[in-house]
């Protein structure tokens, strides 16, 4: 299984994104009171107990009519019980159970997946009785918290990690081919691209947006070297199509991130960088994924003498502070530099699975420490004595000193930025721990 994936979902107004902003630490989805505000996708990492999941915020669904509106709601519960892992169920112990809340614990119930039930909003002696009326939809286990001040979800936190039974961040088997993805909003050209590499019709290439519903792999071989390509649905926002398709998409497409080793992220020249391609940039630096960026439908773009130069300066603005990744200039209509980043993202491969021995390690990290020394913290100078690689998948480093808490991010910037200047991590998030030596 490529990772755990938790969908929160509920009728709107439930607190869905409230709890989400809990779950992944970040205030991400825009949280007001209007019913459905939740309009965007909302897809995170949470971390509990040293286990990572992911989460999506399924949101409410702005109605067109009654009877449109449940229908949606369904969609996205019947999508969510064959999609994810675990299904948080949201209630308002506000309003009582509602025909929806009834109608949706009644498909709920005969789904094989595990479903956790939440009581939101449980926050003094009257609610915690009121809460009791929701045991009667025969959903167990129950779980009664208050999402806004955090109260209870602890608890939930722990029933939720106790269902990841395999740790999905283990290393995986050495003789596996490289697997890309090629990941990337809708209409950027994913599907072309596949086809322009293969070389066939290997999936259906056409203008709807969220044509590609499920995650492709194609073996394929190229220079001698094998690998897997996996094309994934547009990661998209909301826009005409229709919203299951899209909910769809977004978990496949973020099932395809957790099961690769390279993400190839797509960008459109000409819209540029959006909230939704750093939302999935940052996505895949937490996941420890190589990428490579391509900026495709460069054909389309006026140029001037320094073009490519000032665009790349751009975003790797945006992208800070990981700015060491491959920006490769696209056009897969013209097959401009496509097998170019094909040989880069194998590049990424490599430099993702290097392992540094310890020697050479301390040689030159060392020296890069005595000639750039740690601060000193209330009278005590900081002693860094010993770096080894970990044996974890992505890169990590692990610097034994006396005073770990105390190192800032500042020198661990120094710290990362002289491993990637003395060894090749292009493309490849870093990881860097202290440890009392």
């Amino acid at each position: 299984m490529a990772g755990f994936t938790v969908a929160i979902v509920g009728r709107p107004n439930v607190g869905k994104s409230t709890l989400f902003n809990r779950l992944i630490e970040q205030r991400k989805a825009i949280v007001d009171d209007i019913s459905g505000v939740t309009r965007d996708r909302q897809y995170g990492l949470a971390e509990w107990n040293g286990k990572t999941f992911n989460v999506i915020d399924t949101g409410g669904f702005v109605p067109n009519s009654e009877d449109v509106f449940e229908k949606e709601i369904r969609k996205q519960v019947v999508i969510a019980m064959q999609e994810a892992n675990l299904i948080l169920f949201m209630c308002d112990v506000t309003t009582g159970i509602t025909d929806l809340d009834a109608a949706m614990a009644d498909l709920l119930r005969r789904s094989d997946k595990p479903v956790i039930t939440v009581i939101n909003k449980v926050d003094n002696a009257q609610r915690q009785l009121d809460a009791n009326e929701f045991y009667s939809l025969g959903l167990d286990p129950l779980h009664f918290l208050s999402s806004i001040s955090g109260s209870g979800t602890g608890e939930l936190l722990d029933d939720v990690t106790a269902h990841i039974t395999e740790d999905l961040n283990t290393v995986k088997p050495e003789t596996e081919l490289p697997k890309i993805a090629i990941i990337g909003q809708p209409n950027v050209g994913k599907s072309s691209l596949l086809n322009a590499l293969v070389g066939e019709e290997r999936n259906i290439v056409s203008d709807i947006a969220g044509t590609t519903r499920d995650t492709i792999h194609t073996h394929y071989k190229l220079y001698q070297k094998d690998f897997i390509l996996i094309d994934t649905a547009g990661i998209r926002r909301k826009t005409k199509v229709h919203e299951d398709l899209e909910f769809y998409s977004v978990i496949r497409a973020i099932k395809a991130m957790d099961e690769a080793d390279v993400c190839m992220l797509l960008l459109d020249a000409e819209k540029g960088l959006t909230a939704q391609d750093l939302s999935i940039f940052s996505l895949a630096t937490r996941k420890g994924k190589g990428i490579v960026v391509l900026v495709n439908k460069w054909d389309l773009i006026e140029k001037a003498t320094n073009s490519a130069r000032d665009y790349e300066e751009m975003l790797k603005k945006r992208f800070a502070p990981f700015t060491d990744v491959p920006i490769i200039f696209t056009s897969v209509i013209e097959k401009q530099r496509i097998f170019k980043a094909i040989e880069i993202a194998l590049d990424v491969y490599d430099n993702r699975r290097q392992k540094i021995p310890t020697s050479k390690l301390n040689d030159i990290m060392l020296k890069a420490i005595e000639s750039y020394k740690p601060p000193v913290v209330r009278g005590t100078q900081i002693k860094i004595k010993y770096v080894t690689q970990l044996p974890t998948y992505t890169p990590a480093f692990a610097f034994f000193c006396n005073l770990p808490e105390d190192v800032k991010q500042p020198y661990k910037n120094y710290l990362e930025n002289q491993l990637r200047g003395k060894f090749n991590f292009s493309g490849v998030p870093v990881r860097l721990f202290f440890r009392k030596k």
